[in-house]
């Protein structure tokens, strides 16, 4: 049996003095570590090989099998990842506001580490890279724990990572690495509230709603992605063909791919029938409202419900045609995720309008949902898209792995 609290003990016992680590060791480590992933690139995908072949027996989905893939492609991104990081200014000890009090008093804020962060995580083993790099940056000690078809791709990766850790000095304890596909493993490591800060599960909506309701410690939840692209009246048609298109066919199978497409019924006739075209060679199954099928009933089947609510991550899409742009603000935040949400349009007061009333951590005017990440926004890296309104939403890069500490100065001030 994996010893499941011994791993998070030896997280915490030493996640307390990372916060002293110069950022050029944290930064050795991290360069270091992309150095070994490009030298150990056929083992990587000699690894990978063998969860892609133990997931297509266990039948998993293409979408799934698609994230699970770590081709050349991906591992160079793995590589950037790191050096991104390293790159980035070290927020650890920064000081964020002071100021003077009328006794003289001087009181601030500085950024220090959030301590010990479990990260729980299905399929991406890109995830692994991503993580364990933020966290190295930002001192906190790391629990990796990924899904059960990926755990050969996961291992080698944790283990590159704390070769890097050892030639470099940095303390491999504070990588650690669940290592086993027990499922009992989860439930304890979420009781472990004396060593675990934080949690972070990133995954289907099964997994984050089994780590919220068992979890002891604070949960930032990376929910479900059910975004949504809203063709307007006055949208340039061949923008919201190309957006369109994109946010749906560049990659179905990651949360910020776009689930539903709203069409204002002023430019549904202009826009509809060439978007259908482009939906039918890319073989996407359209599921619209009745005006929406009026515009191909053969190949548009029927929505229903569920499918506003639906997160597919497939070539599916649910289409809906709306009178009014309040209409559609109203469906995103009734139906939504509050992910990602795009406005097509070139009227800069509708704009304004879907800015500010659609409820989500990421709000978009005139372009794809598909950007939003951590690392395509500049933050080197995510540890996943928050969907909570607590301490973190959106993407949450090296500085959201941080919390600000009052710090305050005295010279002999007593309470009186």
């Amino acid at each position: 049996m994996f010893n499941v609290k011994e791993v998070a003990k030896r997280a915490k016992e030493i996640s307390y003095s990372l916060v002293d680590l110069s950022t050029e060791l944290k930064n050795r480590t991290l360069l270091t570590a992309a150095k070994l992933i490009e030298e150990k690139k056929e083992l990587i995908e000699t690894e990978n090989r063998k969860d892609l072949i133990a997931g297509e027996e266990r039948g998993l989905s293409k979408a799934m099998l698609d994230r699970l893939l770590l081709n050349e492609k991906r591992i160079k991104g793995m590589v950037q990842v790191l050096k991104d990081v390293a790159n980035l200014p070290d927020p650890v000890g920064e000081v964020i506001k002071m100021w003077t009090r009328p006794n003289g008093l001087k009181i601030g804020k500085m950024r220090v580490p959030l301590g010990v962060v479990a990260i729980i995580y299905e399929s991406r083993p890109n995830v692994t890279v991503e993580a364990a790099s933020l966290c190295i940056k930002s001192s906190n000690s790391v629990i990796l724990k990924g899904g059960s078809e990926a755990i050969n791709s996961n291992r080698v990766l944790v283990n590159i990572l704390k070769e890097a850790a050892a030639k470099e000095g940095f303390p491999e304890e504070a990588i650690q690495f669940i290592d086993t596909t027990e499922r009992e493993a989860v439930k304890e490591l979420l009781q472990l509230d004396q060593f675990v800060d934080v949690v972070i599960p990133r995954g289907g909506e099964g997994l984050i709603r089994f780590v919220a309701e068992n979890a002891r410690m604070p949960v930032i939840k990376h929910y479900k992605g059910v975004c949504h692209v809203f063709v307007d009246e006055f949208a340039d048609l061949e923008k919201a063909w190309n957006i369109c298109f994109n946010a749906k066919v560049q990659r179905p199978g990651v949360c910020n791919a776009m689930e539903t497409m709203l069409v204002h019924s002023k430019i549904a006739d202009a826009f509809m029938p060439t978007m259908v075209e482009l939906f039918k060679k890319a073989k996407v199954e359209l599921r619209g409202d009745e005006r929406a099928r009026s515009y191909d009933p053969e190949y548009i089947k029927p929505a229903t419900e569920e499918d506003w609510y639906a997160e597919y991550l497939d070539l599916i899409l649910a289409v809906r045609v709306v009178d009014s742009l309040e209409e559609a603000i109203e469906h995103i935040n009734t139906y939504g995720s509050h992910h990602s949400d795009a406005i097509v349009t070139e009227n800069y007061t509708n704009a304004m309008k879907f800015l500010n009333r659609v409820d989500s951590a990421a709000v978009y005017v005139n372009a794809s949902t598909r950007f939003t990440d951590g690392n395509v926004f500049g933050l080197g890296a995510e540890m996943g898209i928050s969907t909570d309104k607590v301490h973190v939403r959106g993407p949450m890069g090296l500085e959201d792995l941080t919390i600000p500490k009052y710090i305050i100065f005295g010279n002999g001030q007593i309470r009186e």
